[in-house]
């Protein structure tokens, strides 16, 4: 089923650094809407719903319904700025309309399987390690992707997954590799432990293989 999220909102009046103190002392979040066909807005939104969904991940990167003051504007969030010290603490947010025939472009989770089963990991004694854990977007509103999903489980030591090897869903672009950055995404390499008793063995080797010519 798919996940839908509505954020109740109202017209913000007074703005100013001022007003925003007083609207977070009353629970509120101030915030703007813009992009689309039509003007910013200043709005307000509850501190205690924004936090609930915030705690989910799919609301990231989902095209979201805004209500202000009842009417509804499909938009997706954009920005947020936490307090520096109380992470509960929103001081402010972004949300951008979207159009269902204009590109968007926007930030979305990877969603990684198979480390524990890869032959570098289960065979090899090594390890995989996550060098991006998101990936910016380009695409039309619906087809959005909730994350994209790397499958990591055939990876052999010294393989390297750059975002050119990721499945993109239809329609949905990279903007990393538009601007011809094909970073890397995966890594499968030894650990330091893994490291160290190859190292060992190498040294047993060569101490047999020098008592050996010392026989002869």
């Amino acid at each position: 089923m798919t996940q839908t999220f509505v954020v109740e909102a109202e017209v913000r009046a007074l703005q100013g650094t001022g007003a925003s103190r007083r609207l977070r002392r009353e629970g509120k979040v101030p915030a703007i809407i813009y992009g689309g066909n039509d003007a910013p807005q200043n709005i307000q939104v509850s501190q205690n719903e924004l936090m609930k969904q915030l705690r989910v991940e799919a609301f990231y990167s989902h095209i979201l319904t805004v209500k202000v003051d009842g009417v509804e504007q499909q938009a997706v969030l954009k920005a947020l700025q936490r307090h520096p010290v109380r992470d509960e603490t929103i001081l402010h947010a972004d949300f951008q309309r979207v159009v269902a025939d204009q590109l968007l472009r926007k930030t979305v989770p990877l969603h990684f399987k198979g480390d524990a089963t890869a032959p570098g990991v289960k065979l090899g004694g090594g390890m995989i390690e996550h060098h991006q854990n998101e990936v910016e977007v380009e695409c039309l509103p619906a087809n959005l992707p909730e994350f994209i999903e790397v499958d990591l489980s055939a990876m052999k030591l010294g393989d390297v997954v750059h975002l050119s090897n990721l499945n993109l869903p239809a329609g949905v672009s990279l903007i990393e590799l538009k601007h011809g950055a094909d970073i890397t995404v995966a890594s499968c390499h030894l650990t330091k432990a893994g490291a160290g008793d190859s190292e060992e063995g190498d040294a047993e080797g060569d101490d047999a293989a020098e008592g050996e010519e010392k026989k002869d």
